[in-house]
């Protein structure tokens, strides 16, 4: 049974990453991300096939969580060095190409523990996303079989009802009445 997280403080992190150009590495904790949303977002492996699907997806619609004052992370148990590979590698190579947020490099697995989305006989990461409030707090968690991929309308959706600060009914949209 796992333990409840959403309300509470979210669990620190520090990691590398490999920035979303390719061209750079850098170091990010949660405290980075202090007065504004992060929508931080767990996939199995670089170089496979249902990730870079997602991966760009959420890329192309950075902007879109930017004027909400959220910052997107992406995060794996690969290496940042890996990341960078897959970032840089060509796409009709399996490469995922440049996005506009950095890959996490969760190499000790701590973090995708301590969320408590690691498979541990794997070492991997299911598919978890958590929204975390300006103040730390963990406001959403979803977790996905490594088969199925996200929505980012969903993700944006759910952003935009915490954000809201109302009672937001089933299939609530912008500009829909809270209750």
């Amino acid at each position: 049974m796992a333990e409840r997280m959403v309300g509470l403080k979210a669990p620190y992190f520090e990691m590398n990453t490999a920035n979303g150009d390719g061209k750079d590495f850098g170091k990010i904790s949660l405290e980075d991300y202090k007065g504004k949303w992060l929508v931080m977002f767990f996939y199995p492996l670089d170089f496979t096939f249902v990730c870079p699907t997602e991966i760009t997806a959420i890329s192309k619609r950075v902007a879109e969580f930017n004027k909400l004052n959220a910052e997107i992370l992406g995060v794996s148990t690969d290496s940042e060095h890996s990341h960078k590979a897959w970032i840089n590698a060509a796409q009709d190579k399996g490469g995922l190409g440049q996005i506009t947020f950095p890959l996490a490099s969760d190499r000790t697995q701590s973090v995708a523990r301590d969320y408590g989305i690691l498979i541990e006989e794997e070492g991997i990461a299911l598919r978890g996303l958590f929204i975390i409030d300006p103040e730390g707090v963990l406001r959403y968690s979803v977790v996905h079989d490594l088969n199925v991929g996200r929505s980012v309308d969903e993700t944006l959706r759910v952003l935009q009802g915490l954000q809201s600060g109302g009672l937001c009914p089933i299939d609530w949209h912008p500009g829909d009445n809270t209750l």
